[in-house]
């Protein structure tokens, strides 16, 4: 098993990464102070989003939220209410990161500044605002000014709040800005770097590709799009889930313990009654010390607790409830003592255990009393007979404030949550999938095949991601790496042999063509030269700008491998002409010149059986057009400028060029300026104006090729 090494990517992405989360713990200090010297300083600020910012700007995405999330966590420690704040924390991470990415967060501008103060204050004093509206026990720290507001003129209380949050979060986040701004010029930028956490599983991009391959486009979706969908949907269903479960297990919890507190209440309310005297009582004796003394002791138990809204003492018998107990409130006076009041619905399946006088379990019931939790305690006497029921209501109209405030905590809490997993995962996601797969598809995708150079280099270029995952991605790479080296293998090896065949392929020509000269006891080398003179002009157009829409290498190849079948024709000129030492006569000459379209003919039958051979397009060119003259009046067909052929046009250059240096058994060379001077004098009239300038502006090298051959052949321009 491979070892990491000391200095191996796994173990810097890990240093590296330990000094960035040491970094946010500082992030996180940074709040935490700063809070603290507001409150201390009585500042009207608080100044807990200043690490946020500071890690958005430096550090991206996950250090932000790791400050912005746990920054609250903490602060909830002291002040329990900053747990429900911390998504708002959380999402001016984002939102700062989403400006910084964007480069709207630039510190250096003022105007940017406000923007950001503007931004942030709409989510810590918008929806900073609305949070204390769902959240019971959590008061709005801006309420003074919301009631300076109120007294102004704001009526609407609602808008006065509003508006006192946005108004006293600006000055806050403005001060923040500042001192983000203040910070990050501070610190230099070898240190901010360390903020940004580094997950590389292979060799790290530089900052083009890796924002190339971050932006890497797909047809439908994106891989990285489909696994945060997936995600989502799942933290959704989870949080939906979990969400339900909670608020109905937190209800049943409600409800059992304020049952248990009014059954507490029912029963010590029936230990103060005299079960012996609530026959007297009813009977009318009531105006008695002890009936007073135990009515003040039931008025007791009800203010003892806020959530007592009704304590009485009845009497159950066929025709309803007859009052013994019944206290009054104050917004409900208490019924006469002996006064019948009816049965409530609720209280019906309950009747025949309560005549019986048995224990029953506490009742719930919405009627004109609104929702209520009955408890009723029987009252016995010795005997143990039951005298009368001591009940207690609990109101249960708090239940539904409870519910929503737990509601909107949970919603609060989740959503933090769910932002910092989500983020985390999208960076996890992005350094062991995304990145790699698109490395992998970006070195694949520019595969160059065209020479063995830049084959090694795009095999190197794989070879160099070392992409490490140590998962499917990384046997995925491997088998796209060794699949990419034997294809290079292979190609390197169709390379050599279609080398081969090409060497064999232009000897062949050479040797076809040197049969062809051979019966010409008067061109020596010419087919060697004219072809040496075609490669240096066609050159020398390209490096001077000239037909470069043409003049690729391919063009070139196919050009100076076909020059030496330009003269292909002669094999059908009878050897008498060909050989004439003397000037042809004209019919002679007129025979001489049908060399073009007989060279344009045998062509044709080989493209007919090898069609997609392109060098033998270019030598049917070579063949037919190479007479041709700029001016029209050249033959076979007196076609002029750039109608004849470019390749047909340089050979027409090469071809009279070399006839004029070269030996002859009825002639002798002519010198090379001389020559030189009857080339460029045909300029515009016989030759292509700027194959003429290419040829002349390499003088040097034409000259070497003139030298090359003459050496070669004898005094009657024949190899030696």
């Amino acid at each position: 098993m491979k070892q990491k090494t000391e200095n191996s990517p796994e173990k810097r992405s890990g240093n590296r990464n330990l000094i960035a989360l040491c970094m946010c713990g500082i992030g996180i200090a940074i709040n935490l102070l700063l809070s603290t010297a507001a409150g201390i300083l009585h500042l009207p600020l608080y100044l807990d989003t200043v690490g946020t910012v500071c890690a958005a700007v430096m550090g991206g995405p996950l250090s932000a939220v790791i400050v912005g999330f746990f920054t609250n966590i903490l602060k909830s420690i002291t002040d329990s209410s900053a747990l429900y704040y911390g998504v708002l924390n959380v999402l001016i991470a984002l939102a700062a990161c989403y400006m910084a990415r964007r480069h709207t967060l630039d510190l250096k501008h003022p105007d940017n500044l406000l923007k950001a103060a503007c931004i942030f204050a709409l989510i810590g004093g918008g929806i900073g605002t609305l949070i204390p509206w769902f959240l019971e026990g959590v008061t709005l720290d801006s309420a003074s000014l919301a009631a300076t507001l109120y007294d102004m003129g704001i009526r609407n209380e609602a808008c006065a709040q509003m508006l006192s949050g946005l108004m006293s979060d600006f000055l806050d986040k403005a001060a923040t800005m500042l001192l983000v701004g203040l910070i990050v010029q501070f610190l230099p930028q070898r240190v901010r770097a360390f903020m940004q956490f580094s997950g590389w599983m292979q060799t790290p991009l530089s900052s083009e590709d890796s924002e190339a391959a971050r932006k890497n486009d797909s047809r439908v979706m994106s891989l990285r799009t489909k696994i945060m969908l997936v995600l989502s949907i799942a933290l959704v269903a989870v949080s939906l889930g979990a969400t339900s479960i909670s608020i109905i297990m937190y209800r049943k919890a409600l409800i059992r313990d304020q049952k248990q507190m009014v059954q507490g209440v029912a029963r010590v309310a029936a230990s103060a009654v005299h079960a012996e005297k609530v026959n007297d009582y009813l009977s009318g004796n009531y105006e008695t010390a002890d009936y007073r003394e135990t009515k003040e002791i039931l008025y007791s138990l009800r203010n003892s607790s806020p959530d007592v809204e009704y304590i009485y003492v009845y009497r159950i018998k066929e025709d309803g409830c007859h009052v013994v107990f019944d206290l009054d409130t104050p917004d409900t006076p208490g019924s006469e003592v002996g006064e019948v009041i009816p049965f409530d619905d609720a209280f019906e399946p309950y009747l025949p255990r309560l005549l019986k006088g048995r224990e029953i379990d506490p009742v719930e019931s919405d009627g004109r009393y609104g929702w209520l939790l009955t408890a009723y305690a029987p009252v016995y006497d010795v005997r143990g007979v039951c005298q009368c029921y001591a009940a207690a209501d609990v109101s249960m109209e708090h239940l539904a404030v409870m519910q929503r405030s737990f509601f909107a905590e949970l919603i609060s809490l989740f959503l933090g949550v769910f932002i910092l997993i989500f983020v985390f995962v999208r960076w996890l996601v992005e350094y062991h999938i995304i990145l790699p797969v698109n490395s992998i598809a970006m070195s694949t995708g520019t595969f160059a095949y065209d020479s063995e150079k830049a084959r090694e280099s795009s095999i190197e270029r794989i070879r160099e991601l070392n992409i490490h995952t140590g998962d499917e991605v990384e046997n995925l790479y491997h088998a796209i790496a060794k699949t990419s080296d034997d294809s290079m293998r292979y190609v390197a090896d169709v390379q050599e042999k279609t080398d081969q065949l090409a060497q064999m392929q232009r000897s062949l020509i050479i040797v076809l063509a040197d049969i062809v000269e051979s019966r010409d006891k008067n061109t020596g080398a010419h087919i060697r030269k004219t072809a040496g003179y075609t490669e240096i002009i066609l050159h020398a157009l390209r490096k001077k700008g000239y037909y470069t829409e043409q003049l690729n290498d391919d063009y070139i190849s196919d050009v100076v491998n076909s020059a030496p079948l330009h003269d292909i024709g002669k094999i059908q000129v009878p050897d008498a002409i060909l050989n004439k030492p003397g000037r042809l006569e004209d019919d002679e000459y007129a025979i001489m010149k049908t060399h073009t379209t007989a060279g344009r003919d045998i062509i044709s039958q080989a493209i007919a059986l090898v069609p997609n051979s392109g060098y033998l397009n270019e030598a049917r060119n070579l063949a037919a057009f190479h007479h041709e003259k700029w001016d029209g009046s050249g033959y076979p067909e007196g076609i002029a400028g750039e109608d004849i052929p470019l390749s047909a046009r340089v050979m027409a250059v090469a071809d009279v060029f070399d006839a004029l240096v070269s030996k002859r058994s009825y002639k002798k060379p002519m010198p090379f300026e001389d020559a030189m001077k009857i080339i460029q004098d045909g300029a515009g009239k016989h030759f292509d104006p700027l194959v003429v300038k290419a040829f002349v502006s390499e003088e040097k090298a034409v000259r070497r090729i003139e030298q090359k051959y003459s050496e070669m052949t004898n005094d009657s321009g024949c190899f030696r």
